[in-house]
């Protein structure tokens, strides 16, 4: 592991920690991620994007114990897909708990990927919660696919930009299932 990601691990943490908000790389696209349980980080993160609190945001986890923390039943089909998917997928769950009230959406569900990407599955190890991850743009403005494609005003919205794979195009947004608990599915977007 390099010194890189361990330098921008703990820089990324420290900001996070005092409820700063981050720009960074994910397993997808370009996110801007907070810590997951406090809402007045979430709150910055739908002014600067000037969204509504009412369109919830996903929440990326790096393991079984960080989603059972936050999903008390967690459907068997929803760790079959996250086996077999191809490309990453956020699946949307019933009745989350333990996170900040304004990431849960009205109906008590929340969107929730697993990651495996260095970065983030290590800043999540160090802040031992989950972390917030909502596209890098404005609400209605289009997915930057690279770091140059990001709006200025998001770059200086947030309190720290990571300084990794700012060269890299990013990959597609992830695919969405809808999971409740009564076993229902539903793609949202593919």
């Amino acid at each position: 592991m390099s010194q890189d990601i361990n330098t921008e691990v703990h820089n990324a943490y420290e900001v996070i920690k005092e409820g700063g908000i981050i720009l960074y790389p994910t397993d997808t696209v370009w996110g801007i991620g907070c810590d997951a349980t406090n809402p007045e980080a979430v709150t910055k993160i739908y002014k600067l994007k000037q969204r509504a609190e009412t369109q919830s945001m996903i929440v990326l986890m790096n393991g079984e114990k960080m989603m059972y923390n936050v999903f008390k039943n967690i459907p068997e089909v929803a760790w079959q897909i996250m086996d077999l998917s191809e490309k990453p997928t956020t699946l949307i769950l019933d009745d989350a708990r333990n996170v900040a009230h304004n990431v849960i959406s009205a109906d008590k569900s929340l969107g929730v990927r697993l990651v495996k990407e260095p970065f983030c599955f290590k800043l999540m190890e160090r802040m031992k919660k989950p972390l917030v991850s909502t596209s890098a743009n404005i609400s209605g403005q289009p997915t930057p696919i690279s770091f140059k494609d990001i709006n200025p005003e998001i770059i200086k919205g947030v309190d720290y930009v990571v300084k990794l794979n700012q060269d890299k195009i990013a990959g597609k947004p992830s695919t969405i299932i809808k999971l409740t608990n009564d076993s229902q599915v539903k793609v949202i977007r593919r």
